[in-house]
């Protein structure tokens, strides 16, 4: 069992920075294919980005802005965001599960954290 709390959400202006971060409990965390999606008011819940063993994938919509990343002495994953835009805004997620690939789709996670609210205002 893994139990995920993310923080690190807020309020910035467009073209503005935030740092999400995934604590994660367990021994094991270096083991876990981790990602972060986030759903929008109104919205299905979509892919953000994925990381595991070395290996990272991003939507489209984030490619050049976001970057995941992960601590594993820590662990903890990580989810830095720049040059936020209005559409941005959503509840942001992070999602693991115990695999050594990266997974895009949210039906391939076992575990989930509360999510956190990220706002991008124009």
């Amino acid at each position: 069992q893994v139990h995920l709390v993310e923080s690190g959400g807020g309020l910035v202006q467009a073209g503005g920075s935030l740092r999400l971060s995934c604590a994660a409990s367990g021994d094991t965390f270096g083991s876990y294919a981790m990602g972060w999606f986030r759903q929008a008011p109104g919205k299905e819940r979509e892919f953000v980005a994925a990381l595991s063993w070395g290996d990272s994938n991003y939507a489209d919509s984030v490619k050049g802005r976001f970057t995941i990343s992960r601590d594993n002495a820590k662990n903890t994953a990580y989810l830095q965001m720049n040059s936020l835009k209005p559409e941005d805004t959503a509840v942001y997620y992070c999602a693991a599960r115990s695999y050594k690939i990266t997974l895009k789709s949210q039906y391939d996670y076992d575990y989930w954290g509360q999510g956190t609210q990220v706002t991008a205002s124009s």
